[in-house]
């Protein structure tokens, strides 16, 4: 038992003895009115410990539900943000599927684009090849025919002076 309660009990037998002098009648000493203003303010005491106690279990309760609703909505909230996150994932996961879908095929239109430079390449080499063969041809016959007439020139020469 702690003093504080050691005391309320002697406190309230004095009052009730005051209380019983009060109820008989008789003259009240100086201590007599303290100790009934002193148990006044005792029980007011009691009364407001009483309600700072109510209060504080009010108080209490309130922050638990309080607690209790602001923890329902973060984990609302972080499921939204999971759906978000996953919707968007799979957004992204389709969106590069896409990208790799048109870099594929950009791919395969590049490789073509560049068979057909081959083979046009490969075409236009053989066509200047075979002019290059046929330039080759006239001028060994262009070669051909000044010789032929290198000679022929030499023969009218020979002639004219032979007829001179």
């Amino acid at each position: 038992m702690d003093v504080s309660s050691v005391a309320y009990d002697a406190l309230k037998t004095a009052v009730e003895h005051v209380l019983k002098k009060v109820g008989e009648g008789k003259k009240l000493s100086t201590e007599d009115i303290f100790l009934l203003y002193l148990g006044t303010i005792t029980g007011e005491l009691k009364d407001l410990r009483t309600e700072i106690t109510k209060l504080e279990e009010e108080t209490n309760k309130r922050i638990d539900e309080i607690v209790k609703t602001l923890s329902t909505r973060i984990e609302e909230n972080n499921r939204r943000i999971d759906e978000v996150v996953k919707s968007l994932s799979t957004r992204i996961d389709e969106t590069n599927q896409r990208i790799d879908k048109i870099a594929g095929m950009l791919s395969q239109r590049i490789d073509e684009t560049n068979k057909r430079i081959d083979e046009l390449a490969k075409t236009l080499s053989a066509r200047i090849d075979e002019t290059n063969r046929r330039i080759d041809e006239l001028a060994k016959r262009i070669d051909a025919l000044q010789t032929t007439l290198l000679e022929i020139q030499k023969l009218l020469i020979e002639l004219v002076k032979k007829q001179q």
